[in-house]
């Protein structure tokens, strides 16, 4: 019989309803805020000596959340330079909600923003169908390269378009995270449809050593509170359900059997650990800077 599982990816609203979820019970973006903090001022330390406009592409902004943090710290380091800030999203939901934040923020003065509503591929492809290379100071891809149909050819492409100075950052899940465990073992088993593959922060220094590039890799501390889980009928962990295994509807469509052993295995060591009665799943991060 056919599996009736299906991608997350199948349902672009529900996915996003099920992002913010995660977002709300996981201390991701925190995370990622104190990496801005603590180590960005130096990655972007040199991208824009000498320039008036510094060019910066956003791969798969989302809503904007760290894209602002970014770019705050980009326009610390250069005073009164024009940043252009290009972002490539996907989801018309998650440009509306970026473009409000950008409206209700009061610190953007010589940011100019355009939003490009595709997927990296398709920005690719109408690159190359424009006979375009533009070249950027700062690139980031955060949390995407899961969404994208050849991983290697993704991080190559984007990164021949990086000036002589700039800098490609991307964060990914970490290959220590409780993804890894759960992913290495049942991702086979949940429904990709070729929307979506498995990567961690270890698997990229294999594929960036094979294309010669330099690197400097970061591990980010990180959980997310997965307790609505377990609670039979939950709304809210149904949504993160499906988020933890990109599957629409988990609970209700996965076979018995998979659902138990995903159960089981969210609260074992290798992906959670249980605090005051709670599940707080390991979602630390990898952060990959690559040098020009």
């Amino acid at each position: 019989m056919a599996s009736p599982m299906r991608s997350l990816l199948a349902d672009l609203d529900r996915y996003v309803q099920s992002f913010r979820i995660f977002l709300e019970r996981s201390t991701e973006h925190q995370s990622m805020q104190e990496f801005v903090e603590r180590h960005l001022p130096d990655v972007i330390a040199s991208i824009g000596n000498g320039k008036s406009t510094i060019n910066v592409l956003s791969v798969g902004g989302g809503a904007g959340e760290m894209d602002l943090q970014i770019l705050s710290k980009i326009r610390a380091r250069y005073p009164g330079v024009t940043i252009n800030n290009d972002v490539i999203e996907p989801s018309a939901d998650q440009i509306s909600k970026y473009k409000e934040r950008v409206a209700q923020a009061s610190n953007l003065e010589n940011i100019k923003f355009t939003w490009h509503k595709e997927t990296a591929n398709e920005y690719e492809s109408r690159m190359n169908a424009e006979k375009k290379t533009k070249k950027w100071d700062f690139i980031h891809m955060i949390q995407m390269l899961y969404y994208v149909k050849d991983i290697p050819a993704t991080i190559r492409y984007f990164h021949s378009l990086l000036e002589s100075q700039a800098k490609l950052l991307i964060i990914l899940v970490s290959g220590k995270s409780g993804w890894e465990t759960l992913w290495k073992k049942y991702g086979s088993s949940f429904p990709l449809e070729d929307l979506c593959s498995y990567v961690s922060s270890g698997d990229l220094p294999r594929m960036l050593d094979s294309a010669g590039l330099k690197y400097q890799l970061y591990e980010l501390p990180s959980h997310l509170d997965i307790t609505s889980c377990f609670s039979e009928g939950d709304k809210d962990g149904e949504l993160l359900l499906d988020f933890l295994t990109e599957t629409l509807d988990f609970a209700k469509t996965a076979p018995p059997e998979l659902k138990h052993q995903v159960m089981e295995e969210l609260r074992k060591p290798g992906c959670s650990e249980i605090r005051d009665g709670k599940v707080f799943f390991n979602n630390s991060l990898g952060v990959i800077v690559v040098e020009p």
